[in-house]
């Protein structure tokens, strides 16, 4: 991401508690994506699956076993984004820096500098608030 970037999201987003995990991630998304809804879920124009609506390239993506509609369990799905952000988004995993996790989980692995994830991600920030 550009500095200038990076000082302007940081500047436009609310601020999180510090100590945010990976689980509030999770619910923040969760309620996003499915207004906390678990099951069969279809959206996207019927290309998302499940609670945190998993496109299937993404669940390729992420290397997961089993079958794609796993996804709609809400610890399959969680596992499949923990597995997908690892491949694609590691460092900002690591540093627990959400609003990257969330841009990518919505835009994909180069989601961080694609500028239709930052409404997304002020979405997600604001429910883990």
């Amino acid at each position: 991401m550009q500095p200038l970037t990076t000082l302007l999201l940081a500047l436009a987003l609310p601020a999180i508690a510090p100590a945010a995990d990976f689980a509030a991630f999770v619910r923040a998304v969760h309620q996003v994506e499915s207004g906390g809804r678990v099951g069969a879920i279809i959206g996207d124009q019927n290309r998302a699956l499940g609670p945190l609506q998993i496109h299937r390239a993404y669940w390729v993506d992420a290397r997961q076993s089993g079958s794609y509609e796993s996804v709609t369990n809400l610890a399959v799905a969680t596992a499949t984004m923990h597995a997908y952000l690892t491949r694609y988004a590691p460092a900002a995993l690591e540093r627990e820096n959400w609003i990257e996790c969330a841009r990518v989980h919505n835009g994909g692995p180069r989601g961080g500098s694609k500028t239709a994830t930052l409404a997304y991600s002020r979405r997600v920030i604001s429910a883990m608030r």
